[in-house]
This record gives C-alpha cells, structure tokens and sequence, in this order.
C-alpha cells in the first residue's frame, strides 16, 4: 500500500494451513521484485480520481519546494523510465534495519513471527549499503492556492487546510478531536440534516454541499488539518465561507457539549478502525514506526479523556488562530473565494 510517508506490504493466510513461514519468506521476496510493479503502478496513474487529485493539488501548494508536494505515483512519463538499477538503489538506500517493522495480529505466535522474521530479515544492515544518507529536508509550509479550473466537471471540489505538528505533537490528541467535531456528512446518508456537527448541519441545512469532511493527515514533523467539500459551482462561496467559519471558531467558540461528544466519537471510530487483523497489523506498524512503541488503547483513551474545551482552544489558537492556510480547487470553481478571503477568515474581529 503506497503513501507518502510510509510502504506497506500485507499478507493474510489461513492459521491451519500452517503457512506462516512462507507468507513471511514472501513479504521478503516482494522486495526483490518491485520491478514488476511498473506497469500496474502506470495503469493506477492514469485514473483520475477527484478525491485523490485534490490532495495531491493540496500538497503541491501547502509543501512547494519539498518532497512532500510530490504526488505518490508520479507521472507516467517518469514511471517508465524507472530501472531495475534505480529500484534496486532505492531498495538499498532505504530498506535498512531501524526503517522495517515486521508485524503479525491474528492468529499469530509471537516466538514463531519473531524467529522467522529474523531468519527473513535479520540480514538488512542498519545503515544504507552504499553509505549513501536518507536525505530528510524539513517540509516548508506556505501559505497559498492553486485552482484548476475546468467547467466541463459538473461540481466544484475544494479542500483548504491548516499546518499541524504531526504525530508526536502536543496538539496531536485534541486535533484529532477537533476532526470529530466539526465531523463529516454527504447528502446521500439517510440522516438528512440531522446532524450532531454544527458546521456539517449549517452546510446540510444551507443546500451548499453534496458531501463534506473534516480531515487530518499526519507526518513526522508537519501534518494537514482542514476541511474537504464537494459542492455546486453556484455553492461554492457559501460552502467555503461556512467552513472558514466554522475552523476559526474552533480557537474562541467550542462549548463543552461539543467537545464531549467529539470525545466519545473519536473513541469509537478508534476502536472500529481496529475490526480485523489486517487493521491491527498495520496499527501495530505504524505506532512502531512514528512512536517507537504502540499505545494500548487505555492509554489511547486517557489521552482522549484529558482533552477539553481548553486544550482544544489551545490548539485551535496555535494552528489555525491568524495562521497561514493553503487550499485547492478542482472543476467548476469559477466562485472560489480568492486567498485573501480565506485568510481574512482564520480569526474573528470582535471588539
């Protein structure tokens, strides 16, 4: 599974069938023949996504100049011209000891994983085998936007987005709660406009949108929090005024009842995200790979706990509170607000 901070590789067996081992020796052989990978990456770069496109476009302006305004995949152009010599020099430049977490959930003996993991990858040196360094430049975050316009698509697609801190910052666990409660609704639900979220209801009540999101993308040491709508071209001022709206009251005008029930849902959200074996697994990889442990979901849920109507003003106040926000457009967005509108519109004139 690719991302831009992360690669993923999964693999599920049937405990009975005692195929553990050769479902280890396989995740090892699939390092040696990413070269394969070629044509169906290709294929997957041809596609055209709005949803995916979007963020791409976010990236693009939120990181110019860093390795995080690149999309994922590439263009097709740059894709085939990879080599097995370029693979190969990546392979070993980045898949090193401290970089590689080998996870199991399930059925699993964890003797038995850890035996066969080292078998399969004890071998991996812990530096680069060309004594080349795995280069790390901080991601810049500049405040901007870049639209796309195209008045063939029938909708507008939108995203605009504040810096957060990443996964180990301090304002980690209330942005996650401040996703919760602006929250997300798309007309096709059958609850209509009764929705909890306040900004979800005002966009669901108005006719601004056709579906909308709060989102929260984390990395190392920067991360993106913002809100993702699609919406008719005629909608699109009013949508994004709403939104505007509704981030920068997350600084000054949260109310308890608002932030307990974020509470209680990123609570369970948690926990639903954990409903198999292979969500396990990759959880377990992820913590080990940003935290260096995994967090049980006590301690998860005390983190939780201790956020409130304070702790989320402070990180509204610290991310979003006259702070410097990117956002993209796709489609019809002739009646996109200008980035002057968008940035009058991170604090309140009050007096």
């Amino acid at each position: 599974m690719l991302a831009r901070s992360q690669f993923r590789y999964f693999s599920c067996l049937i405990t009975r069938l005692l195929l553990l081992p050769r479902s280890v020796q396989c995740l090892w052989c699939i390092r040696a023949r990413l070269v394969r990978f070629i044509s169906c990456v290709c294929n997957s770069s041809n596609t055209f996504d709005c949803a995916q496109v979007i963020f791409d476009r976010l990236h693009q302006t939120a990181f110019q100049g860093s390795s995080l305004a690149r999309t994922i995949l590439g263009s097709v152009d740059n894709i085939k011209s990879i080599s097995r010599n370029d693979i190969l020099d990546y392979i070993s430049t980045h898949y090193t000891g401290p970089r590689v977490v080998v996870a199991g959930a399930g059925a699993v003996e964890h003797e038995q994983l850890v035996g066969l993991a080292d078998k399969a990858f004890g071998a991996l040196p812990d530096t680069p085998a060309s004594g080349k360094k795995v280069a790390v430049p901080p991601a810049t975050w500049v405040g901007s936007d870049i639209r796309v316009r195209d008045d063939s698509l029938p909708q507008a697609h939108v995203a605009v987005a504040f810096e957060t801190g990443g996964w180990t910052d301090g304002h980690a666990v209330p942005v996650m709660v401040m996703q919760q409660l602006l929250g997300q609704w798309d007309r096709t639900d059958g609850s209509g406009a009764n929705v909890s979220a306040g900004m979800c209801r005002e966009l669901a009540e108005g006719n601004f949108v056709h579906s909308a999101m709060t989102f929260n993308t984390s990395y190392k040491d920067t991360g993106l929090f913002g809100v993702y709508f699609v919406a008719e071209p005629n909608t699109v001022f009013n949508a994004t005024a709403v939104a505007m709206h509704n981030l920068a009251r997350l600084a000054t005008d949260v109310t308890d009842l608002e932030v307990e029930r974020a509470k209680q849902q990123l609570k369970t959200a948690m926990v639903m995200q954990l409903d198999g074996s292979t969500a396990v697994c990759e959880d377990i990889g992820r913590q080990m790979l940003t935290y260096g442990r995994r967090m049980t979901p006590a301690e998860i849920y005390a983190r939780i706990d201790a956020v409130d109507v304070d702790a989320v003003q402070r990180a509204g106040m610290a991310l979003i509170h006259d702070q410097e926000v990117a956002a993209a457009g796709i489609g019809n967005v002739h009646e996109m607000p200008d980035y002057n509108f968008l940035r009058r519109r991170t604090f309140f004139m009050r007096n």
